[in-house]
């Protein structure tokens, strides 16, 4: 389970006055269980926009997404959101925030504790459980937020920058951490960055999306991936091709930066 169809998918957001903007255009994906891909792209290239489709959020105006099969019309509990901040409730104890769904679902509770546990121990928090979340620094909140995701038992999770406010020591940490849990769980990942290192690093396919409209530019399928997993982040830094392929994807967006600031500047 995982198999995840993006069909033609469209959004325009209409604006007072007549206006409108055309987030995404005719955008089309296929992704096989136990994909992980990142998608990188300028600012206003969509980005978000497309993961909230996905996390059925937001309905396209056109096109469609299908997930095993049936069409996505709403959230659901087969689609897990990790979003940039944590998102917990503050008032609850890890434990509690990690076996919420589980919770509203009926789960007994001696099996919920047994649950919450191991993957409180799978994400290095295993000595937490009764801490109050606040008690937390952001890399640990963030440790919560991916253990409280896989509690539902998601088939595809979706990642929103979920390390984006991390400082540079946590976000390498959290970045193995995703990988493991990518190769432990075989789920789909879907996750949306800004950094060309952490997408190459965390995509063992990668998608550029170009803006105005937003769409897919370019479709990489990389190595380092799982290269990385289990290994030293540095060293994969350091592998044949890394660099290589950092310079020429950072080339790419600054060349639609440019040109998103031209188009300003002319419109000015």
């Amino acid at each position: 389970m995982g198999d995840l169809s993006i069909r033609n998918v469209s959004m325009r957001f209409d604006l007072p006055g007549g206006r409108a903007v055309q987030a995404l255009q005719d955008v089309s994906l296929d992704l096989g269980q136990g994909e992980l891909l990142s998608v990188l792209g300028p600012s206003g290239c969509g980005k978000t926009t497309l993961l909230h489709i996905l996390a059925g959020f937001l309905a396209p105006t056109a096109g469609q997404v299908v997930l095993d099969g049936r069409p996505v019309t709403g959230p659901g509990p087969e689609r897990g959101m990790v979003f940039q901040q944590g998102a917990l409730f503050e008032w609850m104890s890890v434990r509690r925030n990690v076996d919420f769904g589980p919770r509203m679902k009926g789960m007994p509770k001696a099996e919920r504790d047994r649950l919450s546990d191991r993957l409180l121990e799978t994400v290095g928090l295993g000595g937490f459980k009764d801490k109050a979340v606040y008690e937390l620094s952001g890399g640990m909140q963030q440790r919560v937020a991916l253990a409280r995701c896989l509690a539902n038992d998601p088939d595809v999770i979706l990642m929103d920058e979920p390390l984006g406010a991390l400082d540079a020591l946590t976000r390498e940490k959290m970045q193995g951490l995703v990988l493991k849990l990518w190769k432990e769980t075989g789920k789909t990942v879907i996750l949306i960055t800004h950094s060309v290192e952490e997408a190459l690093l965390l995509g063992e396919r990668l998608v550029v999306m170009a803006p105005r409209p937003g769409r897919i530019f370019r479709d990489y399928r990389l190595p380092f991936a799982e290269r990385g997993v289990g290994a030293d982040l540095r060293e994969v830094k350091r592998s044949a091709g890394f660099a290589e392929m950092r310079d020429e994807i950072l080339s790419m967006i600054w060349g639609m930066e440019d040109e998103i600031m031209g188009r300003a500047e002319g419109a000015s």
